[in-house]
């Protein structure tokens, strides 16, 4: 009773159980803007609501559309101000106005509409001679403003007129009619939209209702463009090809947690190097060691850091086995490379290998624009009898032809396992200087030995990263627009298919 006398006095507040309770006391809602009439609410309110109770299923609705008649922009002017040809009726003085002068005070594009309505109702008299308006009839009234204010009872004829003068336009209206659903009830429940794994570890989602999954067309989204490699994944993959075509064999890189002994020690790099500290190098603080490495290789490592061997003197210091167990993120793919090495001298019987590896190593840099703490580097060696650094040039030129980079010039550099050593520059035409685009060596007799590879086999290899000819091939400045949060995925979607040559 309270419901239906809040009904009549249009007092009832717009709530979801107000609107549940009239359509059980009603059966039906016929027309939600009617409603809305009736009960002073907001429509718009209203639909959210019910949209709200239709995903509950506690109500179900059916949408209507009709051709309603509506006011223009010109046609609610009117309703301010008054018809152009009021307007210009009362403009008249009683001694009568020139049209010039009515045109000043009211504008010449009411004057022009309503000079000739006021002529065709009689309602003025225009002196062509003087330009004098002057009235020729009394007590008019602006019918064309109290029809607009009576606008659905308006007559067909009078409905074309108003349309043809642009006050009166016919607009569609939707509404929606409400019915009980299958889950109605007077109050309304709470689902929950997450299953959370706090639910999971108590069980409490047992006794929660959640909501079901909308997957009725139309609310699915926009189908996904057709995936697109990243920048750097094009170029990786022509890198990929150049060494399969020069007969390489990929080297297993899903190791990112390497140890210290065959990141460092076993490239026969001291334990004291810089490039060990903390500020260079990612550690792990779990697990902090590595637990499985080669007993007897391990000696020979410690023999040879200590007191050397092969016409070396070693490093003179105490190796220390806990400081080689340490786990960090790999420096460099050549700790991949000393694994590979080290499995190729176990075989009974050594077989000459070319292997290559293109996969991310970290390192505890800074940040800048030619600089990032993860990046690929790309590293080709060669395993064979009696190969000099003729081989290596050799080989490097090659590989970095097929690039399109055949301007190659070599720098004597050093590297704590390779003697000799060699940077690796390119000139390059953009930029019109020589750039540096890699490193090169072949690997000291200290490392090879104790892997027991057999007497005179030698091993020349190169590296590069893969972010620098990225960079140059498609004109990127600065790293991070390449790789992280500033990358432009349009532009990783729009780049060019990397075909050989890093100018190209």
């Amino acid at each position: 009773l309270y419901l239906l006398q809040q009904c009549q006095e249009n007092t009832m507040e717009l709530t979801p159980e107000n609107i549940l309770g009239y359509i059980n006391e009603n059966n039906e809602v016929s027309n939600s803007r009617d409603l809305c009439t009736k009960m002073n609410w907001d429509h718009e309110k209203l639909f959210g609501i019910c949209m709200s109770l239709v995903s509950k299923e506690m109500i179900v609705d059916k949408m209507h559309s009709d051709q309603i008649r509506s006011l223009t922009a010109e046609g609610r002017k009117v309703l301010e101000n008054g018809s152009p040809e009021f307007l210009v009726y009362q403009g008249v003085g009683t001694e009568g106005t020139s049209k010039a002068d009515l045109e000043k005070s009211l504008g010449k594009g009411v004057v022009n509409i309503g000079f000739s309505y006021c002529m065709k109702n009689k309602w003025i008299r225009f002196d062509k001679g003087t330009g004098l308006v002057t009235r020729s009839a009394d007590n008019v009234h602006d019918t064309v403003s109290e029809e607009l204010q009576n606008l659905e009872n308006l007559d067909n004829s009078k409905l074309n007129l108003y349309k043809k003068r642009k006050m009166v336009e016919m607009v569609k209206q939707t509404h929606f009619s409400l019915t009980k659903g299958p889950k109605f009830a007077l109050e309304v429940k709470t689902y929950e939209a997450t299953l959370t794994a706090d639910m999971i570890a108590s069980g409490s989602w047992k006794e929660l209702d959640f909501k079901p999954l909308n997957l009725s067309k139309g609310v699915k989204g926009l189908p996904p463009n057709g995936g697109h490699l990243h920048t750097l994944l094009k170029c990786r993959t022509m890198m990929k090809e150049i060494f399969l075509e020069m007969g390489f064999q990929e080297m297993p890189t899903n190791n990112y947690v390497e140890s210290s002994f065959w990141n460092f020690d076993a490239l026969f790099q001291p334990q004291q190097h810089p490039a060990r500290d903390a500020h260079d190098t990612f550690f792990l603080s779990d697990p902090a060691t590595a637990k499985d490495l080669p007993a007897d290789y391990l000696k020979r490592v410690k023999e040879m850091h200590e007191n050397g061997g092969s016409g070396s003197i070693g490093w003179r210091y105490n190796w220390s086995e806990d400081e080689a167990r340490k786990n960090l993120l790999r420096t460099h793919t050549t700790a991949v490379s000393a694994r590979m090495l080290y499995q190729l001298a176990q075989e009974k019987e050594f077989t000459p290998k070319k292997y290559f590896s293109i996969d991310k190593v970290f390192r505890n840099e800074t940040l800048d624009p030619t600089h990032l703490a993860e990046f690929n580097q790309i590293e080709g060696l060669v395993a064979d009898y009696n190969l000099t650094l003729g081989n290596l040039m050799g080989v490097i030129r090659e590989f970095f032809s097929k690039l399109g980079l055949t301007n190659i010039k070599f720098k004597p550099a050093y590297n704590p396992y390779t003697e000799p050593s060699m940077e690796i520059f390119s000139y390059h035409e953009g930029h019109g200087k020589w750039l540096e685009i890699g490193n090169s060596g072949v690997f000291r007799p200290e490392m090879l030995t104790p892997m027991n590879l057999p007497e005179g086999v030698r091993v020349i290899a190169w590296g590069l990263s893969l972010e620098r000819p990225t960079m140059i091939k498609y004109k990127y400045s600065n790293i991070r627009d390449l790789v992280g949060h500033k990358v432009d995925i349009d532009g990783v979607q729009k780049n060019t298919i990397c075909r050989r040559g890093l100018g190209n």
